[in-house]
């Protein structure tokens, strides 16, 4: 995947952390986490006016758990 991409890609987000951390099981990462894996992926870059929340996490992290099943 190319360009890039912000907190409200939840969707492209979930398919990068899949991709890029094939061995870590998404129910067991804490949000403080998740917001460290997102911030670190390639091309991600937070935009003003669309910062994380807890329901965006939350997305992410359900989006990943599909990802992998």
């Amino acid at each position: 995947m190319s360009g890039g991409f912000h907190w409200l890609d939840v969707q492209r987000i979930a398919e990068e952390l899949a991709d890029r951390h094939p061995d870590v099981d998404p129910t067991s990462v804490s949000f403080p986490r998740l917001r460290s894996l997102v911030t670190e992926l390639p091309g991600f870059a937070e935009q003003p006016g669309h910062p994380s929340n807890e329901r965006i996490l939350e997305t992410i992290q359900q989006l990943w758990i599909e990802e992998r099943a």
